[in-house]
């Protein structure tokens, strides 16, 4: 069994902590790994390395931040097939899929370094004709990330590249379900000649060293990916410092498939948003709105669908999906489910936990006989659960799909291009996608509304949550 360091001031080092964390597989159910279970001393630590390091980091060009940033992309792919491997085992996630994240995430490094020569300050015109009007961007200093289980590795990159691009270090703490990819890679950034302090990576529990790295002042900014709760433990504990936060919490997003629809690409994209990692994923389709006229229809073909979704071992190569992360997420999707069918909402494919003889398995899972009221309908579910209500009406579809305390993401299946624009209009969502699958764009700006978060991740606005501005006016 794997036992991991902290990785604090440029060493990986033991935890102040003598405590561990058993990280599982949750297919095997074997403990493949332990991490420190850090404390405040270790949050302390990581904290007071980036503060002393941050001052001469920003100093340096962007151009030469961009160079480590292109060094960890470089590092990434040439451990990518080990890296994939890691990732599937502590999470559960079909092979390819971890590929696909580990892949991603080297493309994220360099997505994010090619903005070192592009992103920039303004001239703002004076009321004054021998004055100038400066807007600079400067680094916001030291960033405390908080990475959830679902895309480790990923959600790891999308806050430290655009942190250090724009001169800001960083202190990260991975899940504690998902921390073996996290420091695999602080492993390989420990023989980098990055400069001390610039990158950290400390575990523990939220309760404890989380807690610790947002209520601290040498915090300037918290990002965190994580549940509703989450993030609002993490407004209430950054108060006292009035704490810069940005925040990527849950989702509920609604797919409405009007009466025009292509309904197999309907079905796929829907399907495909539902099963991805087991249903685990904010962004994805957690409820349907179809059309009476082709309801029936739709069911029939997206129940077939899922009834086809092959899971099991992930790194089998026929397979779709696999485990939920661990058993508590299971047993929440079944206490979910089975409170819907208890309020009328009808099974037509799976409904249950899966009999496999190992992992924490839930079968794909249609509702229908719905109402809007309902929890399944409301709350989301993290799971591979989809409930589908019929609509009549352009403007019922809308009204039922804002309907909701979330506001991630959003889609709409149509060939009417009148009917796209004025969805895109009426939804209150902050991403909508059109006659696809739910998953975003790095070049995007992935940003939530209502409870689904505060600011967001991604692109030039994902950049600028890492900048502040200093306006200067100049007299001659």
């Amino acid at each position: 069994m794997k036992s991991y360091q902290q990785f604090i001031n440029g060493s990986l080092v033991n935890s102040r902590s003598t405590e561990w964390i058993e990280v599982e597989n949750p297919y095997t159910g074997e403990i493949i790994s332990r991490v420190p279970n850090g404390d405040a001393a270790d949050a302390h630590a990581a904290l007071e390395a980036a503060r002393n390091a941050q001052s001469a980091w920003a100093s340096r060009s962007a151009a030469d931040r961009a160079g480590y940033l292109k060094q960890m992309a470089a590092l990434i792919r040439a451990n990518r097939v080990n890296l994939a491997r890691t990732l599937a085992s502590e999470q559960a996630k079909i092979l390819p899929l971890a590929q696909v994240e580990i892949d991603f995430t080297a493309d994220y490094f360099d997505y994010y370094a090619g903005w070192a020569r592009v992103y920039e300050g303004e001239i703002i015109n004076s009321d004054s004709p021998r004055e100038n009007i400066l807007l600079f961007r400067k680094p916001i200093g030291v960033v405390v990330g908080i990475c959830p289980w679902n895309f480790p590795f990923f959600v790891m990159a999308r806050k430290v590249a655009p942190a250090l691009l724009t001169g800001c270090t960083i202190v990260l703490k991975p899940s504690s379900n998902t921390p073996n990819t996290t420091f695999e890679f602080a492993k390989m950034v420990a023989e980098l000649n990055l400069p001390k302090g610039v990158l950290n990576f400390v575990s523990g529990s939220g309760k404890t060293l989380g807690n610790a790295l947002v209520t601290s002042p040498l915090t300037d900014m918290v990002t965190l990916t994580g549940s509703v709760e989450a993030g609002q433990d993490i407004i209430r504990a950054s108060a006292n410092n009035v704490t810069k936060v940005s925040l990527e919490l849950g989702g509920k997003a609604p797919a409405i498939i009007f009466d025009d629809a292509d309904i197999d690409l309907a079905v796929k994209g829907v399907l495909d948003s539902r099963v991805i990692f087991s249903g685990q994923v904010c962004n994805c389709a957690e409820r349907a709105y179809v059309h009476k006229n082709i309801y029936e229809q739709f069911v029939e073909k997206l129940s077939h669908a899922m009834k086809n979704v092959k899971y099991g071992d992930p790194f089998a190569a026929d397979v779709v999906m696999s485990s939920q992360i661990d058993k508590a997420q299971q047993l929440k999707i079944d206490e979910m489910v089975t409170r819907a069918k208890a309020d009328g909402a009808q099974v037509v494919t799976g409904g249950k936990k899966a009999d496999m003889p190992t992992g924490y398995f839930y079968e794909p899972t249609l509702l229908t006989a719905c109402r809007q009221d309902m929890e399944i309908v409301q709350k989301e579910v993290f799971g591979p659960v989809l409930p589908v209500l019929p609509f009549s009406e352009y403007e019922e579809a809308i009204a039922l799909a804002n309907d909701c305390e979330y506001g991630l993401t959003s889609s709409v299946f149509t060939k009417n291009i009148n009917t796209v624009m004025q969805s895109i209009k009426d939804l209150k969502f902050g991403e909508t996608y059109v006659n696809r699958e739910h998953f975003e764009g790095m070049q995007g700006f992935h940003a939530g509304w209502r409870k689904s978060g505060i600011g967001g991740a991604d692109g030039k606005h994902g950049l600028m949550e890492y900048l502040q501005t200093q306006v200067a006016y100049i007299r001659y």
